[in-house]
């Protein structure tokens, strides 16, 4: 039962080391947002196309002029959030 134990233990752990050494190397500042979101995303402002700004961790707005928030992986698709664009 001892070896079960340390295959379950060691199979649950293998996935999370791999995870945490690439994440630095990946991850954006407000986190990685599911692809499939981002398709169906608007601006609720304009309701035009967002543009994922994966550097500053923000979608984008050009035709409102704002940039929404992405805070632990989720857009705050909050007009009073959003940053001005310059």
């Amino acid at each position: 039962m001892s070896d079960m134990n340390a295959q379950a233990g060691g199979a649950g752990e293998a996935p999370h080391r791999g995870d945490s050494a690439a994440k630095p190397a990946t991850a954006s500042p407000g986190g990685d947002v599911d692809p499939a979101l981002l398709e169906i995303l608007v601006c609720p402002v304009t309701k035009g196309p967002l543009r994922y700004d994966r550097a500053r961790g923000e979608l984008v707005s050009e035709q409102a002029g704002l940039a929404y928030p992405i805070r632990d992986g989720i857009p705050i698709m909050l007009p009073d959030e959003a940053r001005r664009l310059d």
